[in-house]
């Protein structure tokens, strides 16, 4: 987990909301409650929830994933995204320790 390239991922105001709102998906997806949240969040709700275009969503998730701090599940045609809860941990230990 490179330092730099999860505080540029987090520089960000909307993957910032990304990640706060996957932290509890039953609260901030209310539509996919039907369908369960063992997968994770379909990406097209995060779309919804955030207004802005499925490729620009798409590439703030990829960004997100790439800085280790959410992963993707693909089921069928959708693709599904959660927090990666022990990533967070540690970079938050991290903080913690060195500043």
């Amino acid at each position: 987990m490179d330092q730099v390239d999860i505080f540029k991922a987090l520089s960000n105001k909307t993957r910032l909301q990304i990640l706060s709102w996957l932290k509890d998906p039953e609260t901030n997806f209310v539509e996919q409650s039907a369908m369960g949240f063992e997968n994770g969040v379909c990406v097209g709700q995060i779309q919804k929830k955030t207004g802005l275009t499925q490729s620009t969503v798409s590439e703030y998730l990829a960004v997100l994933q790439r800085a280790g701090l959410v992963s993707a599940a693909r089921v069928g045609q959708w693709t599904y995204y959660r927090r990666d809860e022990a990533a967070i941990k540690a970079l938050l230990a991290r903080i913690n320790i060195e500043l």
